[in-house]
């Protein structure tokens, strides 16, 4: 089975697009989705995404607190992802 890192990279490679490119592997997990382009909503809709996949719930602290994709991971394990 994959690691919590390695579903997070899948996703973000298979659902994210930057200015209508695909985002390249691997994913740095020290950057944000900000750092890699993501506008707001898009963001939204990967957090949207990610809940459904790992079957967990943000609130806007969390997602305050998720400073890049290496907190998500982290949240993610310690949540029960």
């Amino acid at each position: 089975m994959p690691s919590t890192a390695e579903r997070v990279q899948r996703l973000v490679v298979e659902n994210l697009e930057i200015d209508g490119n695909p985002i390249s592997e691997p994913v740095d997990m020290n950057s944000s989705l900000v750092d890699l382009g993501l506008s707001s909503m898009d963001a939204v809709a990967f957090a949207r995404l990610v809940q459904t996949e790992f079957n967990v719930k943000f609130t806007p602290d969390h997602c305050g607190q998720l400073a890049n994709l290496s907190a998500l991971v982290e949240f993610l394990d310690s949540n029960g992802g």
